[in-house]
């Protein structure tokens, strides 16, 4: 049958997962960082998606579609309370969490957490997001982490993190950082990299993102061996 049902634009969405979260019959799931409708039955086409979108990756469409299955998606809600969380990525949901004042590093707890939001990883942050808004951003290979005994309370402490690993990945990450730069108010970037060549891959589209940014932002980046000691 031909009706209203929502599409999304892939190159815009930049995987916040607030779609998913918005949408009650769980049409939207997410799929490698991107929102995908996978059930276009559970679609009812009234959009609550929409105004959720940072990006304006979704839109209406009149296409064939399968109808409006509205037991299906009650029998799935039954399911679901039970057996799983509410629709959507638990991982791409946007959190922030209170930390109080951050601490000078001799006053930190030792094993306090200092994270202050979610998501970290770079595929699945949002470009524009409230806590960007005058961040210090900590743009981190994710095995620093764990080659560094005080991560935590030496780098996170304080910033806005972001995690990535080029080589894993398999991606280019300047032109993300680049919008996350050019489009929030951020104050300082550091960039913490492992010594091995694979990581000149996140430094290297950092530095891009804050010469395309055309913006003037204290920088610089921390170089950690692979037994743990900072070496630059």
């Amino acid at each position: 049958m031909i009706r209203k049902i929502i599409k999304i634009n892939d190159e815009k969405c930049n995987g916040c997962g607030a779609c998913a979260s918005a949408c009650h019959e769980g049409a939207i799931e997410m799929v490698n960082g991107k929102a995908k409708l996978a059930r276009e039955d559970y679609c009812d086409g009234l959009g609550d998606c929409l105004p959720a979108c940072p990006t304006g990756a979704i839109t209406f469409e009149e296409r064939d579609a399968p109808a409006y299955d509205e037991a299906a998606v009650l029998a799935a809600k039954g399911k679901s309370s039970i057996h799983a969380p509410a629709a959507g990525c638990p991982g791409s949901r946007m959190n922030t969490f209170k930390r109080g004042s951050n601490p000078a590093p001799s006053t930190a707890v030792p094993g306090e957490s200092q994270l202050v939001q979610w998501p970290v990883q770079i595929k699945l942050v949002p470009v524009n997001a409230p806590y960007f808004d005058g961040a210090k951003l900590l743009i981190a290979a994710d095995c620093t982490a764990y080659a560094y005994g005080s991560f935590h309370r030496d780098f996170i402490r304080g910033h806005i993190t972001l995690i990535g690993c080029p080589k894993l990945d398999d991606v280019d990450y300047t032109e993300k950082l680049t919008q996350i730069i050019a489009n929030n108010d951020v104050k300082s970037v550091t960039i913490v990299r492992m010594e091995v060549p694979c990581c000149g891959g996140i430094e290297n589209a950092a530095k891009k993102a804050l010469q395309t940014s055309e913006k003037f932002i204290p920088w610089n980046v921390v170089t950690i061996s692979m037994d743990g000691k900072i070496l630059e």
